[in-house]
């Protein structure tokens, strides 16, 4: 009996058949143990919510924004902590290179790196499913080439796209930091000036910014919330810099670090370096308007020229053709 299902195995899907049944039967059961796998427990830190003699949630409010204070940022919805150790890298540099590019993201979680490399194993199997997929319904008809370039690339493609979804992620992120930063400056600027200190004026500016712009304030609570914690300034600064990953702000971070240190007016210096973030923010600008007619150039090439020359040459060329027509007759 099995001999004879592997005939009609290879007669149907060819030489490479028993090799695609496998792997079907393999993603398969893969797919059925997931539910089972990332079934989530109970939180400890839900049941100490929950386990309070009112039986309420935590009611403390937070001084930034008003709301309640939220020093985790895990989403809650997927649980891979017993899978960190196939999950995780095991070099601590390429584990703490993870962790950075996922910070600048903006993926805060104390699984972001397991979700990330859980995903790409995911999407990595799916589309090898599709290729599969697109093979079973060729019913044998492609050579072992074929089949090996309809299985890994497709793979390739879905192990490498949360790579590119996250490197994207970034660079909007960063952009939106630099745009936002020198009216943070300014505003911090302000609040300085009027007799607050450096920690209620980034607890001030991340209240203000929240709804202009989103990561820049969500980066100021963080700094905000580390300082509160006590957490030493210089390190808060420091950690600051190295998650938003700009030069703009890391040179922030320095001047802010150097006027604690020789005891110079922290107005000062916030007024100099927030005139020279406004003139920086104008050259990108004009940077890029000096740009556009370069890029706009081909696009003028390929959108003008060709009708233009149909509308001057289109006539004579009919001329032409009528008559040499007319000439042959």
């Amino acid at each position: 009996m099995i001999d004879t299902t592997l005939e009609f195995i290879i007669a149907v899907l060819g030489p490479l058949g028993p090799i695609i049944v496998a792997g079907a039967v393999g993603i398969f059961l893969i797919l059925l143990s997931l539910p089972l796998l990332l079934d989530k427990g109970d939180d400890p830190f839900a049941k100490l919510g929950r386990g309070g003699a009112s039986g309420g949630v935590f009611k403390k409010k937070d001084a930034v924004g008003g709301g309640r204070i939220n020093l985790r940022y895990d989403s809650g919805k997927v649980n891979l902590q017993k899978f960190d150790a196939y999950l995780t890298p095991k070099d601590e540099k390429e584990l703490s290179a993870a962790k950075l590019r996922l910070l600048q993201a903006g993926y805060r979680g104390r699984n972001a790196v397991s979700n990330y490399n859980f995903f790409r194993m995911i999407l990595g199997i799916a589309f090898i499913g599709f290729g599969l997929l697109f093979v079973l319904l060729q019913g044998g008809e492609l050579s072992g080439t074929k089949v090996a370039m309809y299985l890994l690339i497709p793979g390739g493609v879905g192990y490498y796209l949360p790579n590119y979804w996250v490197e994207r992620r970034r660079q909007t992120r960063q952009g939106e930091l630099e745009n936002g930063f020198p009216d943070a400056l300014d505003l911090m600027l302000v609040c300085v000036e009027a007799g607050q200190s450096l920690d209620q004026s980034i607890v001030r500016v991340a209240t203000e910014i929240k709804h202009s712009n989103k990561p820049l304030s969500e980066e100021f609570e963080v700094v905000a919330n580390e300082l509160r914690a006590g957490k030493e300034r210089v390190t808060v600064l420091r950690d600051l810099g190295e998650r938003c990953g700009l030069p703009d702000i890391s040179s922030f971070v320095t001047v802010l670090i150097q006027s604690a240190s020789f005891g110079t007016s922290i107005s000062d210096a916030l007024r100099v370096y927030a005139f020279e973030m406004r003139d920086k923010r104008i050259m990108r600008a004009e940077e890029k308007a000096n740009k556009l007619p370069t890029k706009m150039t081909l696009g003028t090439m390929l959108f003008t020229v060709p009708p233009l020359l149909i509308i001057l040459v289109g006539p004579s060329v009919y001329d032409i053709y009528v008559n040499l027509l007319g000439g042959g007759q």
